[in-house]
């Protein structure tokens, strides 16, 4: 019988959130798995369960230097790009360096996966694409104009992919985020995603202050669903689900304030104190879009998509995480 070659996958910003539950899934799985971060936003600590594993190898550069690129994707058969500066604020007050990575190192990127004749190029695009477009829910071929430079650079990444596929026969397909949370996850710095910043505020007794009235509605997505998404869109076999892109979310919206209540309610098993931390209100946030959710129809269909985790699931999954890895942080 004739051996299975193991085979190899790069991820960028392997050391981030999203990116070191990747590696982690797929080394579990039997891949050998690369990762390539700079550590601007990544973190050494999320590696520490796998850094000694056989099948996995680091490499410190950055995609914004082409020779980085060149050598991470050598003798891979797959690239999972996660790597970028996400956040709509930061690109607001730094809008060239957030074009700098996440247009010319995505750019470097797929030249080096051509290059290397890599199987296929997953990228983290984003729900963001879909600008000003009030349509509900959100279908992959009807977006908006951008609301920000990092909405623009996240369009400008499916453009880039679309043309690859066509003039090199790179087979692409983008994953659109819709705002994914879970274990590994930061809660520090000024760009802190949200769920994680109020959990450690919660654990603090502190007052999370919500941009708006908390009415704004988002298609929160658990980190095991994109995780799901990623290997699908990895092994797909059908020709129609390749060089195009999806929304990856769990297909339902919560408002900001049921978001309050359900982490009030779950962090309140482990301390009772939380559940009567008031919460705060601010103005809305520049770039901001009101509401956010996702068909996932076409992921279903072309990838036989199935997501587990709905809010609920998944933030007593994270708060189980946070309880026990944030909670010496928070003191």
């Amino acid at each position: 019988m004739k051996e299975q070659i193991q085979k190899a996958i790069l991820i960028t910003g392997g050391a981030g959130f999203i990116g070191s539950n990747l590696c982690d899934y797929f080394l579990l799985k039997g891949y050998k798995v690369v990762c390539l971060d700079n550590f601007a936003t990544g973190h050494r600590h999320n590696l520490k369960d796998f850094i000694n594993h056989p099948n996995f190898s680091l490499i410190e550069g950055d995609i914004r230097n082409a020779v980085d690129c060149a050598t991470a994707v050598k003798g891979v058969d797959y690239v999972l790009h996660q790597a970028a500066l996400g956040s709509v604020p930061r690109s607001i007050n730094d809008p060239a360096t957030t074009n700098d990575v996440n247009v010319s190192g995505f750019l470097n990127m797929l030249v080096a996966a051509k290059d290397e004749k890599v199987k296929r190029f997953i990228y983290a695009a984003s729900s963001s694409t879909y600008g000003d477009s009030e349509a509900l829910p959100k279908v992959e071929n009807v977006i908006g104009k951008p609301l920000s430079p990092y909405a623009i650079t996240k369009y400008v990444n499916e453009l880039y992919a679309e043309i690859f596929s066509k003039t090199y026969g790179l087979e692409t397909i983008g994953l659109r985020y819709f705002n994914v949370f879970g274990k590994k996850q930061d809660p520090n710095g000024a760009y802190a995603a949200v769920i994680p910043k109020f959990v450690m505020q919660f654990m603090q007794h502190e007052s999370p202050k919500i941009n708006g009235d908390g009415n704004y509605s988002r298609d929160f997505t658990y980190i095991d669903n994109v995780v799901q998404m990623n290997e699908l869109a990895m092994l797909t076999q059908n020709p129609e689900a390749i060089n195009t892109v999806y929304n990856t979310a769990y297909g339902d919206r919560n408002t900001l304030n049921n978001l309050v209540d359900y982490l009030k309610e779950f962090l309140a098993e482990h301390d009772p104190k939380i559940e009567n931390v008031a919460v705060e209100y601010g103005p809305n946030r520049a770039g901001d879009i009101p509401h956010s959710l996702a068909s996932i129809d076409k992921a279903k269909t072309l990838l036989g998509y199935d997501p587990k985790y709905s809010l609920q699931e998944g933030l007593r999954a994270a708060v189980q995480w946070y309880w026990e890895n944030l909670r010496e942080k928070s003191k």
